[in-house]
């Protein structure tokens, strides 16, 4: 598919400063637009990153068909510039768009377009170490008709961030007995809009309580451990690594399954099942429960120092580099950036 590139008159590399980039705050020069219509994905094109205008009766802003992914591409010593897993976020973004009845998009625009824009835009990669290019692809509903049915045109775009670490530091969590983020037959896998927008005024509320995140419970009963905010969640429980399966309520993240993966092949016993609240806290209490992190893109690895649970906070271990969750974000950060051999076939060179 032909991908026409109007470029920008004047870049805006020279207002960022990568010494102090903060999280999302800054945009590259360019993004990609694919507009879909009568069936069918046309008019893609790069251009300058801008203002979207749109009629006030657009079905996402009223009806919430609203997707998107987030992964990262990294700078190596050598200059190249590398993206991690960038297949398995289009796999998943077309998951999420079946489940609100959105078209798929086609590999040729997905990685197709993102290596274009991304080449465009290779001065953007940061070269600082602990920082990134964080690439949002997201897609939407652009019919305008106020009427609860699917839309049947749609924009997708990429855009581009320069971005440094998400946490600075290790994170204290509270675990939610109130308020759910998935139910069994709903949307939680998906990465549409509505699940981050129903998650803010609960993790407020933690945020006022001195927490970071909250982890979330299973609907029906709240006794079971299922993710923490933007991340899945990671334990070593008697020496094996303990998460979540993921189904409809978990997110089927790709750093999870990377971890998953390296664990594996590293021999540690992987245990993908229930973990109720119970036996974490009392795991914690009798040290039976080593480490607790969060597996996601923003974070790559987020390590858990306290968990919160009905006005007692639950004490981890310091982090020592000899930890598996430290020895996995090495072996991932190498990986991403080049220095040890991709044997997985992870990386996509831009």
């Amino acid at each position: 598919m032909q991908i026409t590139i109007q470029k920008t008159p004047a870049s805006r590399l020279s207002e960022v400063d990568f010494d102090n980039l903060a999280f999302g705050r800054s945009f590259a020069d360019h993004m990609l637009v694919a507009e879909y219509a009568d069936g069918a994905w046309k008019s893609v094109q790069i251009q300058p990153y801008g203002p979207l205008s749109y009629q006030p009766a657009m079905m996402s802003i009223h009806y919430g068909q609203s997707i998107f992914e987030g992964m990262k591409a990294y700078r190596s010593k050598k200059g190249e510039v590398l993206v991690f897993r960038p297949e398995e976020n289009m796999k998943r973004f077309n998951k999420s768009a079946l489940r609100m009845c959105m078209p798929e998009v086609p590999e040729e625009i997905f990685l197709g377009g993102l290596k274009q824009l991304i080449q465009l835009d290779n001065a953007w990669v940061p070269e600082k170490e602990g920082c990134s290019l964080y690439i949002r692809p997201f897609m939407f509903a652009t019919d305008e008709y106020v009427g609860v049915s699917p839309s049947t045109t749609y924009k997708f775009i990429i855009f581009l961030c320069p971005v440094g670490s998400y946490y600075s530091k290790p994170l204290r969590v509270r675990v939610e007995t109130e308020f759910i983020r998935a139910a069994k037959g709903g949307v939680g896998f998906a990465k549409n809009a509505g699940n981050y927008g129903g998650s803010l005024y609960p993790t407020i509320e933690a945020n006022k309580a001195g927490y970071d995140q909250i982890i979330w419970t299973d609907a029906a009963t709240h006794q079971f451990v299922e993710e923490a905010g933007t991340m899945n969640l990671m334990f070593i429980i008697n020496g094996a690594l303990v998460t979540a399966p993921t189904g409809d309520t978990i997110l089927d993240g790709v750093t999870r399954k990377s971890v998953i993966q390296i664990a594996k092949d590293w021999g540690v016993e992987v245990q993908e099942r229930l973990l109720s609240v119970k036996e974490l806290v009392e795991g914690i209490s009798s040290g039976a429960v080593t480490e607790a992190f969060g597996a996601g893109t923003a974070a790559v690895i987020a390590p858990i120092q306290t968990i919160g649970f009905e006005g007692k906070d639950y004490e981890l271990p310091a982090r020592k580099e000899s930890d598996f969750s430290a020895k996995v974000f090495t072996e991932i950060s190498q990986i991403r950036l080049g220095e040890i051999a991709d044997t997985r076939g992870w990386i996509y060179k831009i």
